[in-house]
């Protein structure tokens, strides 16, 4: 391979998803990293955590001959060997460690001596972490804003994917948002969350002053599943003007059953078979339910759950998926309309734009600078 440099270029690192693998131990990775990035560790967690104690106790270099005794022979060869595979598959990547320091030195070392000069992110994980901090307070800061708002169920999310220069916050927290808003796989960490948030701002902020146009989001409160918003973002968000999207009831229950039975039914038993698929899906829309059973009360609680359970009875019978249509529609009827109708009483002096799809995309043009 041609020998690269190291490279300190952030902003081109995130804005072309240049591959990168992060060398620091698993327990790092799962806390956050970036969305173009890879754990391929030097150290597993416990080695890790014997070397720290190590540092603590008789320095960095008892430390590090610890780190040379611990990962050796075959633990060695076979973590160069996922090293080497990376390189050659991403010959346009990079590594990185915490600060770009030792981690990162050796793997390079290690590498060169299997015939591989690899690069590294100078600064390493910290250093991008606080560029992407402050990329996003600034690019938050700095941005023109539109808000999609709308009862639940008007497909709110499909027509941000029509409008310029769109940030999908529920597709970045992989939440829908709502009480049955999880999907099958799990939602990042708040770090990560963070980070996947500041690159797509930055692209979306770089789109914006080129086009003219501001940034479309869609109406979300402070948490996102579990994802929290940042505040510098939350407060944007308070004042931005409001365009609010409006569907008929009917089509409101389709897209709800399309997005909530429909999809993930199938994702589950994607993911886990034809039985415990079936099974797993269950056990999400009842227990979706059950989370808001406090504030429905129990009496329309326990009506909702047995359409619910005559639904999915139906549905596994013949695969009709229509007698969900019953519970969808008391629910938004009578908990998530009076709710949406009660917050949006207080945003009124905001609302720009009321309409179906069609009309909000075409109103779009009127945002232009």
């Amino acid at each position: 391979m041609t020998s690269r440099p190291d490279s300190a270029d952030f902003l081109d690192l995130f804005l072309r998803d240049v591959p990168m693998m992060d060398v620091r131990a698993p327990v790092e990775y799962a806390k956050g990293s970036f969305p173009n990035a890879i754990n391929a560790p030097l150290m597993n967690d416990d080695e890790r955590h014997r070397v720290g104690i190590c540092y603590k106790e008789k320095g960095q270099d008892e430390a590090i001959r610890l780190g040379h005794q611990l990962v050796q022979g075959d633990i060695k060869a076979a973590r160069i060997e996922s090293w080497r595979r990376f390189a050659l598959e991403h010959p346009d990547g990079y590594l990185f460690c915490f600060r770009g320091g030792l981690r990162s030195r050796l793997t390079q070392q290690w590498l060169k001596e299997a015939g591989i000069e690899y690069p590294l992110v100078t600064g390493g994980y910290k250093a991008m972490r606080r560029f992407l901090i402050d990329q996003l307070d600034q690019r938050v800061n700095e941005a023109r804003f539109v808000i999609i708002s709308g009862r639940t169920g008007t497909g709110k999310t499909r027509v941000l994917g029509q409008l310029p220069n769109p940030v999908d916050l529920e597709g970045l927290a992989n939440h829908r948002g709502s009480s049955f808003g999880r999907q099958v796989t799990p939602q990042p960490s708040q770090i990560d969350f963070e980070n996947r948030l500041a690159v797509a701002m930055i692209r979306a902020t770089i789109s914006a002053a080129e086009s003219g146009q501001p940034v479309y989001l869609e109406d979300e409160s402070h948490l996102v599943g579990r994802c929290s918003l940042p505040q510098s973002l939350r407060d944007r968000m308070a004042t931005a003007p409001l365009m609010v999207l409006e569907r008929t009831m009917a089509e409101r229950v389709n897209i709800i059953r399309e997005d909530y039975v429909e999809h993930m039914v199938q994702a589950y038993q994607q993911r886990d078979g034809s039985l415990a698929g079936w099974a797993n899906f269950e056990d999400y829309l009842l227990s979706a339910l059950a989370r808001v059973q406090k504030r429905l009360g129990g009496v329309r609680y326990q009506h909702l759950r047995e359409l619910m359970i005559l639904a999915l009875a139906q549905q596994q019978a013949s695969g009709d998926t229509s007698g969900h249509n019953d519970w969808i529609e008391s629910l938004l009827c009578d908990y998530y309309d009076p709710m949406y109708d009660y917050q949006l009483a207080n945003k009124n002096d905001r609302i720009v734009a009321t309409g179906r799809p069609e009309e909000l995309v075409g109103r779009a043009e009127q945002f232009r600078a």
